[in-house]
């Protein structure tokens, strides 16, 4: 109506003051209700026809959007693994800080696993203490292995010399035997040795890494006790947190409850513009968006992102054939639009329907050198004719609680 008001000023109008004024044609009499049609029809026709035009090239340029909602992301409270809740820190609609503990889950069988792995570095510091000791014994058998080995080597050595000066004074079975006497204590040297190398080997490298698994263990079996204890991962307000003692949490099918973080929709609106806007909407256009939940207000945005594709045209892989009917409904381009000035969301309510314009702005381009006269006075054209949509969009701020309130019966 107000498009037809105004192109009727351009048209009906001066066709009426030319009739009237002109030609001196009466209203009532030569110009009455029935002959308004072919009085006026170049002026009706020329109105009409400006009307669809000037409409259309509001609402491409200048495009408008009522599927606008300060959009948020909510945190579930989720333990990291299944458990019966034992202690609940936190309560409903309490505001908590990031790190803050939530809730306890039974830690029974993690501070068992814990106090094992305790035992079991007790128990290798202990076989450290022993192996020490054990090594000393093997240093004192060594030097006793060492001593049998001289007085083996001694013997032989006596029996051999006798039997080089005097063959009839020893028996060769008897050197033999000295000689089996001999290697015998040299294997029990070379054991003892051996013995000792062990346990060199088993203070150096064994029991260490036996003692650091068994820290290791320790420390997962501290961490899975931590787990048990549910912090809040945000700052933020506690919803939907009904839990009580003894309950059983599920990470994949019972939560205990939504965390809502404090900044959740307050940095920026989700749009979705009409498709045929693809070609018009750019990042850094200026919008303007009225709320809801913050009623006779305009809100100054501009456009940070927009989406490159079509959401209702993703393909999800399956066993069966997508039929293209089925995906072919017309979705919108998602447009995120932030406060020109910082602090200007505040006030909105996370998860307010709005509605939204964005402007087009032709001014680099009007200053280019090489536009034509022609190309800037259409493009001044367009950009002044955003105007409309601002008044509109004004209009419907003051509109919005009565159709909400009174007319909306609500």
């Amino acid at each position: 109506m107000f498009e037809f008001l105004l192109c009727s000023l351009l048209t009906i109008f001066p066709d009426y003051l030319f009739r009237r004024y002109v030609q001196g044609k009466r209203f009532g009499r030569e110009i009455t209700l029935y002959s308004v049609w072919f009085e006026l029809r170049w002026g009706i026709t020329a109105c009409i026809i400006l009307t669809i035009s000037l409409i259309t090239l509001i609402f491409y340029f200048h495009p408008s959007t009522k599927s606008v909602t300060s959009a948020f992301r909510t945190v579930a409270i989720l333990p990291e693994a299944g458990g019966r809740v034992t202690e609940i820190y936190a309560t409903l609609f309490e505001k908590v800080q990031a790190g803050q503990p939530l809730f306890k889950l039974d830690s029974t069988e993690e501070e068992a696993t814990a106090e094992v792995a305790r035992r079991q570095i007790a128990e290798v510091d202990a076989q450290m203490t022993v192996a020490r000791t054990e090594l000393v014994a093997a240093d004192g058998a060594i030097t006793q292995a060492e001593a049998a080995v001289r007085q083996a080597q001694d013997e032989y050595d006596t029996q051999v010399e006798l039997n080089r000066l005097n063959p009839n004074v020893v028996a060769r079975r008897e050197i033999e035997r000295r000689q089996v006497a001999l290697e015998g204590r040299k294997g029990a040297l070379t054991a003892a040795l051996s013995s000792k190398q062990t346990l060199e080997t088993k203070i150096s490298s064994l029991l260490p890494s036996q003692k650091s698994s068994a820290e290791a263990a320790l420390k997962q079996a501290e961490v899975d006790i931590t787990k048990t204890t549910v912090r809040a991962g945000v700052s933020g307000t506690v919803q939907q947190f009904t839990l009580r003692v003894g309950e059983v949490v599920n990470p994949l099918l019972r939560p205990a409850g939504v965390l809502v973080p404090e900044d959740a929709g307050r940095a920026r609106l989700v749009a979705g513009f009409g498709q045929i806007e693809t070609q018009v909407m750019k990042v850094g256009m200026i919008g303007e968006a009225t709320c809801v939940g913050k009623p006779f207000t305009i809100i100054p945005l501009v456009v940070t992102e927009v989406q490159e594709v079509i959401a209702s045209g993703q393909v999800r892989a399956s066993d069966q054939l997508i039929d293209v009917t089925q995906i072919s409904k017309p979705g919108t381009l998602t447009v995120v639009m932030e406060p020109l000035y910082p602090g200007v969301l505040d006030d909105v309510p996370p998860g307010s329907s709005c509605i939204a314009n964005a402007y087009t702005n032709s001014h680099d381009e009007m200053e280019a050198p090489g536009t034509s006269t022609l190309r800037w006075f259409y493009l001044h054209v367009v950009d002044a004719v955003g105007l409309v949509h601002a008044m509109i969009l004004r209009m419907q701020a003051v509109m919005l609680p009565v159709q909400t309130l009174v007319l909306g019966g609500h």
